[in-house]
């Protein structure tokens, strides 16, 4: 079963690509109607978007304030 990439940090940018989980906005609506095999297929592309993605300095920025 295919978890939703979903990081609850949902911000959109110029071409509709969420900056948290990396899935096109089409993805996210479709995604409680997909089936297994297209929900793996989102998750792989969300994932090859976000690695594609360049890195933002406050990517850096520690949760935790003692790490």
């Amino acid at each position: 079963m295919a978890l939703s990439p979903c990081v609850r940090n949902c911000c959109l940018d110029q071409h509709d690509c969420c900056l948290g989980c990396g899935r096109l906005l089409t993805e996210i609506t479709e995604w409680h109607q997909a089936n297994e095999q297209r929900k793996t297929e989102i998750v792989q592309q969300a994932a090859a978007r976000r690695a594609e993605r360049p890195v933002h300095p406050l990517n850096y920025l520690a949760a935790d304030p003692s790490e």
